[in-house]
């Protein structure tokens, strides 16, 4: 029985790595270039392998057994180094070459990282960087992204490897002439009877959470304007419509030269974490090794520049 896969033993732990990245046999088939049942049947073999079951499968989804979850770390290894060894051999670990595809969220992309495109490929010139723009979860595998630049207060469970690059958080603001109008709140409890513009999207909650120090505050805001990007909530902001809990990346610059001031200068919302999201069980070449490095030697500056600003910015009285 033992001797069944010795042949195609890494064949079949690829074939069972995919399935649960993909979450289906359809995902690990489509991924391999083989057919649904292949994948099945090699699947199926690696359980009479091991004598143990691997999978739970329904009609609805399919997850890893106790086991089975245990084996797809050791899977994950034993196919990188495999991996790693195969592209060392053949020059993939030390050149830069062939094409990158890589994506961040929207607004943040547009401050910091476009910026960066152009030094990579002036750096790696063999290299195609195929650049996109989401505010959605990343779903690396089926868009073949190799690196995804994602926000979020935690990262949910996932196949996905994640690698920290900084923290961001959001304050109140608002228009000075929205201020003159309706004053502003003391307390967050006193947004209640404010007008409040909300930024909802994958990486935010929808409701507001707010701490200074050891206290916290929770809030529904309710207003006119509920906008899945920074940009659209800001120009409302701008206009006068409302307070709006906004990342500093988004409103440093208008803090800067007053056209927004804080409110509720004290308070703030938990940290957002700076992620590049990369699909696991694959080896990390050395184009992709090269773009996190700039990310991660790049980014941290910047984004204590713009943190750095919020210092000496207009303060609601």
């Amino acid at each position: 029985m033992r001797k069944d896969l010795d042949y195609g033993l890494l064949h079949a732990m690829n074939a069972f790595v995919h399935v649960l990245d993909g979450g289906s046999f359809t995902a690990a088939a489509g991924h391999m270039g083989v057919t649904k049942a292949q994948v099945s049947r090699l699947v199926t073999l690696l359980e009479n392998r091991l004598q143990t079951k691997l999978l739970h499968r329904t009609t609805r989804r399919i997850a890893p057994t106790d086991a089975g979850e245990r084996y797809l770390e050791h899977c994950k290894a034993i196919l990188d180094m495999v991996a790693q060894a195969e592209g060392e051999a053949g020059g993939a670990a030390s050149l830069s070459t062939g094409r990158l595809r890589v994506m961040s969220m929207t607004g943040f992309g547009n401050r910091y990282v476009t910026p960066l495109v152009a030094d990579y490929c002036a750096a790696h010139p063999r290299v195609t960087l195929d650049y996109s723009s989401s505010q959605n979860p990343p779903d690396l595998l089926a868009a073949g992204i190799d690196v995804s630049i994602y926000l979020a207060q935690a990262l949910p469970d996932s196949a996905l490897v994640a690698r920290r690059l900084g923290h961001m958080f959001s304050v109140l603001c608002a228009a000075p002439d929205y201020l003159a109008r309706r004053g502003g709140p003391a307390h967050p409890r006193e947004l209640a009877d404010h007008t409040c513009l909300r930024l909802f999207n994958s990486s935010v909650p929808p409701h507001w959470e707010l701490d200074r120090g050891a206290d916290r505050f929770t809030l529904d805001p309710q207003g006119p304007l509920i906008g899945n990007a920074a940009e659209v909530v800001l120009e409302g902001t701008r206009r006068g419509l409302g307070i709006a809990l906004l990342p500093v990346y988004s409103i440093v610059d208008d803090l800067r030269r007053g056209a927004l001031v804080r409110v509720l200068p004290d308070w703030r919302s938990p940290e957002i974490g700076i992620f590049a999201l990369m699909p696991s069980g694959r080896y990390v070449d050395a184009k992709t090794r090269a773009w996190i490095d700039l990310l991660a030697r790049a980014l941290p500056p910047v984004l204590a520049r713009d943190l750095a600003g919020l210092d000496g910015a207009p303060e609601a009285l």
